[in-house]
């Protein structure tokens, strides 16, 4: 099954964007290849670029604080495990103290070092990482890749108390919703919200069908439309039947 995930508000379409760069910058800070550590270079300055919007710490703080208000809850309720509870309880705790902890403006640290500044403005001109335009940089990618990876750390690590956060809220909220059944006729689907309110609207399709939704919505409706994907074409929608899981996640 493919799990495709449409946010329904700027603040939840920032989460998914963030941690998209979060699992890609972990994955090739992982490897030795000089090209990959430059991937995840070049993404943690996309990281710093979402990270920057002045109101997401604290956006998290008051979501995390919001739903172990709504754990607490549950105490002492016979079909609910305390030790489940407490550990959900402390994850959110901890994650709240790290956020509350990260002292001035995201990324700040990295705005001062004028030799990540010098090649995140180069990044953004096509080619311009080239030795010859930063033989620093160039000097930088051949040393020992478990050099280069203790640093690209030390550059994520003050990050991730908001990769941590943003974790657990997108845990919440996709775990909120539960699972429909659904068939989109002729590859068309549409379903009145009636009032229904969602941040998220997950649908999880068949590797097999081998077909993409196209997703819109607004407060009074949803419509889904699977186009069958060619890249020598252009996509056009499917005449086949198409059966889906459909999940609406609302915190």
């Amino acid at each position: 099954m493919i799990t495709y995930d449409y946010p329904l508000n700027e603040r939840i379409r920032t989460l998914l964007r963030l941690e998209d760069l979060f699992d890609r910058t972990g994955h090739f800070v992982e490897s030795d290849e000089p090209e990959a550590h430059h991937v995840a270079l070049v993404t943690l300055f996309d990281i710093l670029e979402v990270a920057s919007r002045a109101d997401l710490k604290m956006d998290m703080v008051q979501e995390l604080e919001r739903q172990r208000q709504a754990l607490l809850s549950f105490r002492n309720n016979p079909d609910i495990s305390e030790d489940a509870l407490n550990g959900a309880l402390y994850e959110i705790e901890q994650a709240s103290a790290a956020l509350l902890a990260m002292q001035g403006k995201t990324g700040q640290y990295l705005r001062e070092n004028d030799w990540l500044m010098s090649i995140r403005n180069r990044a953004g001109i096509p080619g311009g990482v080239c030795e010859f335009d930063l033989p620093s940089y160039h000097f930088w990618l051949n040393r020992d890749a478990a050099q280069r990876r203790s640093e690209l750390y030390g550059w994520v690590r003050p990050l991730l108390p908001i990769r941590d956060g943003l974790g657990i809220v997108l845990r919440l909220l996709r775990s909120s919703g539960r699972p429909e059944r659904q068939v989109a006729l002729r590859g068309a689907f549409q379903q009145m919200l009636s009032g229904r309110t969602a941040q998220l609207i997950r649908l999880r399709v068949a590797r097999s069908q081998a077909v993409v939704p196209e997703i819109s919505a607004n407060k009074y409706a949803l419509n889904i439309r699977f186009i069958v994907p060619d890249t020598d074409m252009r996509p056009k929608q499917t005449d086949a039947d198409v059966e889906f899981e459909l999940t609406f996640c609302n915190l």
